[in-house]
């Protein structure tokens, strides 16, 4: 895309997430701000950025992830680092045997009634 073609998306200021543990089947709802951290089992997940469409596009958010596994005696692994789209789930999932989690929405404290300046040429 050009930069007179791009899409247009609004920062946001956190993420709203859900998560399934599959051992006992229940499904927990927690927001994430930006640069911050939330723990979920035994996956620590990180915001790093979240945008989210204007209200005349097709609804979508967006949140770039990074998910950590952190289990006693043992060294962190990192699970998953990149974007996760509301709309399309299963497009980039974490794959793990216990947890699934997924983007609902993204929080753009700003009104959405106006459409970012476009990028400098």
């Amino acid at each position: 895309m050009t930069a007179t073609t791009a899409a247009f998306a609004f920062p946001g200021d956190k993420v709203i997430m859900q998560g399934l543990d599959k051992v006992t089947a229940r499904i927990s709802t927690f927001e994430i701000g930006l640069e911050e951290e939330v723990s979920f089992g035994t996956l620590r997940i990180r915001l790093r950025a979240c945008d989210r469409t204007p209200p005349e596009e097709p609804p979508e958010s967006a949140a770039f992830l990074e998910i950590i596994e952190i289990r006693p005696d043992e060294r962190p692994e990192t699970l998953f680092t990149g974007w996760m789209f509301a709309s399309s789930p299963a497009l980039s999932a974490l794959e793990h045997p216990v947890y699934d989690v997924w983007v609902k929405e993204c929080v753009v404290s700003e009104p959405l009634d106006t459409a970012p300046a476009a990028p400098a040429d």
